[in-house]
């Protein structure tokens, strides 16, 4: 339904159509290629995330604004490197007809080695970064409000913990 002129009004007549004329598989299309792009986008926000951290809040201490700033600029950087997989990712969900017309390929994209030929062949290296801004601006408020979020909870249960705590 994202696709540019779609012809599905609705998700429920989309899901339809695409099992009765694809098939179960046609929902598991881009299942590898989803943790192609997810393992190393957690790895890098995770990673990038710790040491923010320690280089902005040290003692790790419950600190909203270090959980604000450290996750919007870890989901930032992940997201910025894992553009390139998220561009061929898209390319093999969306099967995309005028990308398919223009590298005069009949029938279905398939595999992400494909997709990254694919991606080069039409574009060069700059096609690999279509969309980054947009994917870096949707990330950052994303991933900084899911830390903030994530270290307050655990900070307030936490204390709630640690309060309850009869004294020996």
């Amino acid at each position: 339904m994202q696709m540019y002129d779609s012809p599905h009004r609705s998700a429920l007549r989309c899901v339809w159509t695409v099992w009765r004329t694809e098939g179960l598989g046609a929902f598991y299309r881009s299942y590898t290629t989803q943790l192609t792009m997810n393992i190393p986008f957690q790895s890098i926000h995770f990673i990038t995330y710790e040491f923010l951290q320690e280089q902005v809040n040290p003692h790790r201490g419950y600190n909203p604004q270090s959980h604000i700033i450290s996750g919007g600029l870890a989901g930032a950087l992940a997201a910025a490197a894992t553009t390139p997989l998220d561009v061929c990712k898209t390319l093999l969900n969306t099967q995309e007809n005028m990308a398919l017309n223009l590298a005069n390929i009949s029938g279905r994209l398939s595999g992400m080695a494909n997709a990254f030929r694919m991606v080069y062949q039409l574009n060069g290296l700059p096609g690999y970064f279509k969309g980054m801004q947009a994917r870096v601006i949707y990330q950052m408020p994303s991933t900084a409000i899911s830390w903030s979020v994530y270290e307050f909870f655990k900070y307030f249960l936490t204390k709630h913990k640690l309060e309850s705590r009869a004294p020996y």
